[in-house]
C-alpha cells in the first residue's frame, strides 16, 4: 500500500461499467455458456475442442490457444474464454488517466506496457488514447500469476529493477514479476511469450524451454541464424529435430499482428493485407529488398504490389527493439 501506483481508489464500485462482451446463446446442463455471440464478431462462437484448433492463437491475446476457448465454425477466429468474458470497458489500475478504457480491436497500435505491436484486441482510453494489449491487462490483474516451469506465484513490482531470468536483460525500473520465495524474475515481455511457436527451420510446434541441459557447449547455437546462444536463456526447441533458435529469430519482430488480417493505413489504393512469407521472398516495392518477415501484400492479386511494414507502417508502429536471448 505504500506504493500509490500500484492501487486505485473506487469511490463507488456499483457505479464502475460492467457491460459484457457476450451475449449467452446455448449453455450446458452444468450452466456453462457453449454458444455465445462477442461484440466484436459477427459469427456465434462454439466452445471447444476444435479440430485443429491448438495450432492457432487466440484472436483477442494472439497467445496460442489453450482450454477452455471458443471457436468459429464458419471463418478462422478463435477467443479464449477468459478472453471473451473480459468487459467492453474496464478499469486498470495501471493507467494513469484513472478512466475506464473501452475494448477495441482490429486496429493496429503499440502497448503503453510491454511496447509490443499489435492489431489484436485491446483497451483504450479516450482521454489520452493509450492502448494496452489484453496480455499485459490480464498479466496485471491483481492476484498471484504462474509461468513456464516455474512452481511458486510471481507478484508484479512496478518500480522493480533487477535482471530478468528469460532474457537476461535488466527490468530498468518498468516493472517485472517476481518469486517471493527464490531470486526469480521475469518482465513484462519475457512473461507473456508464447508457450510454443511455429518457423519454417522445423516442422513441428517449438516450445519455449527455460534451460539447456546439454554440457556440450557446442550444441550451444541457433539453427536459423547459426550463432551462438547462451544456455542459461530461454529459447525454443524441437524435442523431435533436436532443434534450437534464439526466441528472437522464431517470434520476429512483429509476432503479435495477426496475419491474413487487412491493413488499409497507406497511401495505396486496395486494402493491404498483412503477411509473412515463408518462402519465395519477392522485392519490396518502396525499399527493392527482399520481403521477409512481415510485410504488406495487396489483396488484388493482380497488382502484384508488396512492402516491407517497416517501409510504409507510421513510426509509432514500428518495432525499434530486438528480442535477443
Amino acid at each position: 500500500m505504500k506504493d500509490k501506483d500500484s492501487y486505485e481508489i473506487v469511490e463507488n464500485e456499483d457505479e464502475m461499467p460492467h457491460e459484457s462482451s457476450i451475449s449467452v446463446i446455448e449453455r450446458n446442463d452444468a450452466g456453462e455458456a457453449t454458444k455465445i455471440k462477442h461484440f466484436k464478431h459477427m459469427h456465434n462462437l462454439m466452445l471447444g475442442p476444435f479440430v485443429g484448433g491448438y495450432e492457432n492463437s487466440c484472436n483477442g491475446c494472439m497467445l496460442p490457444l489453450s482450454d477452455p476457448f471458443y471457436y468459429c465454425s464458419e471463418c478462422g477466429f478463435f477467443l479464449h474464454k477468459a478472453c471473451a468474458e473480459l468487459t467492453k470497458m474496464k478499469n486498470v489500475w495501471h493507467h494513469h488517466c484513472q478512466e475506464p478504457l473501452a475494448l477495441i480491436s482490429d486496429k493496429a497500435f503499440e502497448c503503453q506496457e510491454c511496447w509490443h505491436i499489435s492489431n489484436a484486441f485491446a483497451y483504450e482510453c479516450s482521454g489520452c488514447e493509450e492502448n494496452k494489449c489484453l496480455r499485459c491487462v490480464i498479466a496485471l490483474t491483481p492476484g498471484a500469476r504462474t509461468c513456464l516451469k516455474h512452481v511458486h506465484p510471481l507478484y508484479f513490482y512496478r518500480d522493480y529493477e533487477g535482471q530478468c531470468n528469460a532474457c537476461g536483460d535488466t527490468t530498468r525500473g518498468y516493472g517485472a514479476f517476481c518469486c517471493k520465495d527464490c531470486n526469480f524474475v521475469l518482465d513484462l515481455g519475457c512473461f507473456s511469450l508464447p508457450i510454443t511457436a511455429r518457423h519454417k527451420c522445423d516442422e513441428h510446434l517449438l516450445s519455449l524451454t527455460d534451460n539447456d541441459d546439454n554440457s556440450y557447449s557446442e550444441s550451444h547455437h541457433c539453427d536459423i541464424c547459426e550463432e551462438s546462444r547462451d544456455a542459461n536463456r530461454w529459447f525454443y526447441h524441437c524435442t523431435t529435430c533436436d532443434t534450437s533458435a534464439h526466441v528472437g529469430c522464431v517470434l520476429g519482430s512483429y509476432p503479435f499482428l495477426k496475419l491474413g488480417s487487412i491493413y488499409e493505413e497507406t497511401n495505396h489504393p486496395h486494402p493491404l493485407i498483412i503477411v509473412k512469407k515463408k518462402y519465395y521472398y519477392l522485392d519490396c516495392n518502396k525499399c527493392g529488398k527482399p520481403c521477409e518477415d512481415v510485410a504488406l501484400e495487396c489483396s488484388k492479386l493482380e497488382c502484384k504490389y508488396i512492402v516491407h511494414w517497416d517501409c510504409v507502417a507510421p513510426y509509432f508502429l514500428r518495432q525499434w527493439w530486438k528480442w535477443g536471448m
